[in-house]
């Protein structure tokens, strides 16, 4: 195989983002099944006992905990170092639906750490944490989704974390990480959370929320967040807010704190995406994303193909990100470059370069929705190739953009 490179052209692709193997259950260590701890498949809630299962399985050394078919309930569980989760086949790890089993604590969201609730499954520091098997995680969270909406109807200033919800998988501070085969959904929140780790695959992934007839609101289903080496592979993620989600922190002196960081070397491919808000979202909470690949992809249904989320109060760089070989039934716009959000007009400049677009069919309202704001976006560097789109509206321009190419770009039958 030719050697491949990042978006740069300087950054290999390293050989271990064509490392597809999902682990056997026997390399996960001693195994521990929840119900030799006393829990069981009969609609009680079972968070001790599961937490025992892991806190033992830490104890002496790791292992992999095993939940077996049928569904199992529990509040928030704290997975340890060494310790994994495997999924038999027919089982269900199901999230209560009451916020008074996620107990408050320290825990970064929104592009901040902050006092607020843990996911139902949390890693911190646990190097070569995997969760994979055929099972379901479901965070049960039609409750949450309804008290959402009946709360908006009241406010509609309504924050995210107005309304209390936990996450459905954070995991934080951890190397070689892989979550594959398992089908995660009905989150609260955002469905997954990666914070401050480096080589994470998800792998064969069902990611699933609803947008009807109750939809879940904002259930992202990857949030990655100040991480680098990211494998995003053979996935069907359906949720109903942005799929792919690039964070990293947000306020006027964002950069200052080692909390925050960038999110380098992130290679999404050959996933179904059927509906979401954004295929691949920058932001909002976002400043420095680098080499950034989205190829072989198909997609049903999305708001915003390449969105960039740009703040007022945060500086933020959004720089060689590749699109290629997507396929979309339908978009409102294929690229959304504005401001987002109501935040002070502070005037901190963001920047968005080396984007490339290439051999793309998309069907979409809008084309080319970019606004560049004098003396506080900069974008150059754009290039467009190989692209059959078929829209309502154009708005393509190719002076927005700095050194715009356009190469073989047919836009409702002809050629720009």
């Amino acid at each position: 195989m030719a050697k491949e490179f990042f978006p740069d052209g300087i950054t290999p692709i390293d050989d271990w983002f064509y490392n597809t193997r999902v682990p056997d259950l026997s390399v996960l260590g001693t195994p521990y099944n929840i119900t030799d701890f006393g829990a069981k498949s009969d609609g009680n809630i079972y968070t001790k006992e599961i937490q025992s299962a892991i806190d033992t399985a830490h104890a002496n050394g790791g292992g992999v905990i095993i939940i077996p078919m049928g569904k199992f309930v529990s509040g928030a569980l704290f997975f340890k170092s060494g310790v994994n989760l495997y999924l038999e086949e027919g089982a269900i790890l199901m999230g209560s639906d009451d916020i008074c089993d996620y107990p408050l604590c320290q825990t970064r969201i929104e592009g901040q750490w902050r006092l607020y609730f843990p996911a139902l499954v949390n890693a911190d520091r646990n190097d070569g944490f995997t969760l994979c098997g055929k099972g379901v995680i479901d965070g049960n969270g039609l409750k949450a989704w309804r008290a959402f909406w009946l709360r908006w109807e009241w406010n509609k200033n309504l924050s995210n974390l107005d309304e209390q919800r936990p996450r459905l998988l954070f995991v934080s501070n951890s190397s070689n990480v892989t979550i594959a085969d398992a089908t995660l959904q009905n989150s609260h929140f955002w469905s997954t959370h990666i914070y401050k780790c480096d080589h994470v695959k998800y792998l064969n992934c069902s990611i699933l929320a609803p947008h009807s007839p109750v939809r879940a609101p904002s259930s992202d289903a990857i949030d990655i967040d100040a991480c680098h080496d990211v494998l995003i592979k053979n996935c069907y993620l359906n949720v109903n807010d942005d799929s792919v989600v690039l964070k990293g922190g947000k306020g006027t002196d964002a950069e200052m704190f080692s909390e925050n960081g960038e999110n380098q070397r992130v290679l999404v491919e050959d996933c179904h995406y059927g509906f979401c808000h954004g295929v691949l979202t920058c932001g909002s909470e976002s400043i420095h994303n680098k080499n950034i690949i989205v190829r072989n992809c198909h997609v049903d249904e999305t708001i915003y193909l390449l969105w960039f989320k740009l703040r007022n109060d945060t500086a933020q760089h959004y720089e060689f990100i590749r699109i290629e070989n997507i396929t979309c039934d339908s978009a409102r716009s294929f690229i959304n470059l504005n401001t987002f959000g109501n935040q002070l007009n502070r005037g901190l400049p963001s920047k968005i370069n080396d984007i490339t677009v290439k051999d793309c069919s998309c069907r979409c309202d809008v084309f080319y929705d970019v606004t560049v704001v004098e003396g506080r976006t900069s974008a150059q560097n754009f290039t467009l190739e190989n692209l059959q789109i078929n829209c309502r509206e154009s708005r393509f321009d190719r002076s927005i953009a700095q050194n715009t190419v356009a190469r073989n770009v047919c836009i409702n039958g002809e050629i720009q």
